[in-house]
């Protein structure tokens, strides 16, 4: 007995998906590596045009189901591949979980083990709405260091980005019998900075459809950078519904930058229920080769002053010992806003700013003010 969503209607609705929302923004390609671990939770935002990116982890988990009396050992591998496809807001990515689940069933004292996917898939991600696209949304207030590392009801506005993407099981998949070979996946994910330290993340997916068991998830993610921003932690609630398989799950773990290119993590998690209950935990690693290049502004088209005036003598490598001193990049997302002693450096720009375009306006009209 097939699903009523058909194959006909699924297309159309992923191709709705896909192209139908208005195209409202691009997104921020980031100085470090940009990536989902350590939890399940997906970012809105692309990793930006030509840059490569793998992200791996291995993983244990054990499963005990009270009203099967079982008791299952599961280990595995996370593979997801990621690739800044075309232009900035658009990204193709594959995601993989390869794993071998040995199974005891205690009332025969008999043993299963089953070696599979359990999940394959590939899918287009495209950010459709970005707040930071305006430059004034993000502009720091020059007088009050605490307006800008307190919560603003503005931060809650996200970015929005949308996926559409299929599902494939290789032969006869034990992790999902009678399912047909391809089937499909929609998904909206969101992200709001809502403090220059916090990043909240959010994910709705209609997962598996075509099957005879669609199931439907949602996942929300916090995400907290420390005042060293190299390390950062996060917590994580995911709930599932499906006829097949119903759960609610909290995982947290930590991560923590190496390089601009290179992060590692670790994360843990459990299930709230007994049918199976669920305790699990991963470690892995993030790299991206970073082939990104700035796309390149006529003269004509740039406004003269507005970056600071003419780079001085020895400025990059100025610029790269105080890094080096500062210990390298922060964690990817969190942007943090400016130190007091930056705010009173911007403040005293701003008004030598100001003062010059007075002049400049009084020289136009030929009119000094005393």
């Amino acid at each position: 007995m097939g699903h009523p969503f058909g194959m006909n209607k699924t297309k159309k609705t992923l191709f709705i998906l896909l192209f139908a929302i208005p195209i409202l923004g691009i997104s921020q390609y980031t100085d470090v590596i940009n990536s989902n671990r350590p939890g399940q939770s997906v970012s809105a935002y692309a990793i930006g045009k030509n840059v490569i990116q793998a992200e791996m982890g291995l993983l244990y988990e054990q499963q005990d189901h009270s009203l099967l009396n079982t008791q299952s050992n599961i280990w595995g591998t996370e593979i997801a591949l990621r690739y800044g496809l075309l232009f900035e807001r658009l990204e193709i990515n594959w995601e993989g979980i390869f794993q071998n689940q040995k199974t005891t069933f205690l009332n025969t004292n008999t043993e299963v083990s089953n070696t599979d996917f359990n999940r394959n898939r590939i899918g287009l991600k495209f950010l459709v709405y970005d707040p930071f696209k305006n430059p004034e949304y993000n502009k720091p207030n020059l007088y009050s260091w605490k307006a800008n590392h307190k919560f603003q009801w503005r931060n809650l506005l996200p970015a929005v980005s949308v996926y559409g993407g299929a599902n494939f099981l290789i032969g006869d998949n034990p992790f999902y019998l009678g399912d047909p070979t391809i089937s499909y996946r929609a998904m909206v994910a969101t992200q709001s900075r809502l403090t220059p330290r916090f990043v909240m993340i959010t994910n709705f997916a209609y997962d598996r459809i075509s099957t005879d068991f669609p199931e439907m998830s949602y996942l929300v993610s916090i995400s907290h950078a420390f005042r060293n921003p190299k390390w950062s932690v996060f917590v994580e609630n995911q709930g599932i519904k499906s006829d097949r398989y119903a759960d609610n799950l909290l995982r947290g773990g930590v991560a923590h930058l190496w390089s601009e290119n290179l992060q590692a993590d670790i994360n843990l998690g459990a299930s709230f229920k007994n049918t199976p209950s669920r305790i699990f935990i991963s470690m892995g690693a993030s790299y991206r080769f970073d082939m990104h290049k700035d796309k390149l502004i006529p003269i004509d088209d740039q406004n003269a002053g507005e970056n600071g005036g003419p780079i001085k003598k020895n400025s990059m490598k100025k610029k790269k010992k105080k890094k080096e001193k500062d210990g390298g990049s922060g964690a990817e997302d969190i942007d943090l806003a400016p130190s007091k002693k930056q705010l009173k450096k911007l403040k005293k720009a701003e008004k030598k700013k100001k003062k010059a375009k007075k002049k400049e306006k009084e020289k136009d009209d030929g009119v000094i003010e005393f």
